[in-house]
């Protein structure tokens, strides 16, 4: 079977205990595979290579565009199609099967993006209920681009591109999923939502900012931004609405951390209310 047309690219630092299996997941069935690494301290730039990956280094010069947006602009450009996967992120075999079907039967694809939605692991298990993130991973770089929103000055992101979906139109959401299966002990997935709850907190106190961004999540997104004693919320959906409990101690942990990472966006974003009002 011909390999996809597709360029998968992957976005890392110190992701050496997951790389492998995200590029040997991919090798076979891509046009290319590209990781590109922002100065990694650990051996995932090695572990790509003998996984057969080409390593592309990316320092980021503090404006826009940020990473994957620069990896759209610069990386394998003679391919249109782009799928992006995180280090620790593989295709689901039903996924892989999918996009053949899509891009296999010569017809010209329609969408200038697809949704795809995360079989998430959390804890090492595999939620099959609480979670339903769903990630704009495959795009058309020639019709799709993300937003530039005014958050430079903004903490926790840094060459990230925050939490927005590029542009793109018409969009399709694909049913099978990619699979979000970190192997780092679970306390990096705390330390990474610290950050992340800088950056949405600094949102709530500069809302033009905020709007920009609601602009670009999904309609999930947007819906959840309006809803009042969000961390309530957010554990009521996880947990009862999407039937959390049945992944048992796994759906419990993540329905907590989840709404404890809404609380710490609520408390930062009245501390930095408090401190801008005493200026």
């Amino acid at each position: 079977m011909s390999p996809l047309p597709i360029a998968v690219i992957i976005p890392t630092k110190n992701e050496a205990a997951n790389i492998t299996g995200a590029v040997r997941s991919v090798i076979r069935h891509a046009a290319s595979v590209t990781v590109v690494d922002s100065a990694s301290t650990d051996d995932t730039r090695q572990l790509a290579e003998k996984a057969g990956a080409e390593v592309v280094d990316y320092t980021w010069d503090g404006r826009y565009p940020k990473k994957k947006q620069w990896c759209l602009d610069h990386v394998r450009t003679e391919t249109d199609w782009v799928l992006f996967l995180d280090g620790d992120e593989t295709p689901s075999p039903a996924l892989l099967a999918e996009l053949y079907r899509i891009f296999g039967d010569g017809r010209r694809v329609r969408p200038a993006a697809f949704d795809i939605p995360l079989g998430y692991w959390f804890a090492g298990r595999r939620l099959r209920h609480g979670h339903t993130i769903v990630k704009r991973a495959l795009v058309d770089r020639t019709r799709a681009r993300f937003p530039e929103p005014d958050d430079l000055d903004a903490p926790g992101m840094g060459e990230q591109e925050g939490h927005y979906q590029p542009l793109a139109d018409p969009v399709y959401r694909l049913r099978a999923t990619i699979e979000h299966r970190d192997l780092d002990p679970v306390r990096t997935w705390f330390e990474r939502h610290n950050r992340y709850s800088d950056w949405e907190a600094w949102l709530e106190n500069h809302p033009e900012v905020r709007e920009q961004v609601r602009t670009a999540k999904t309609r999930q997104g947007q819906l959840f931004h309006r809803a009042p004693l969000k961390p309530l919320v957010s554990f009521a959906y996880a947990y009862l609405w999407r039937r959390g409990f049945l992944d048992g101690r796994a759906g419990l942990d993540y329905a907590l951390a989840m709404s404890f990472y809404r609380w710490q966006i609520g408390l930062k974003a009245r501390e930095g209310a408090s401190a801008r009002t005493r200026r």
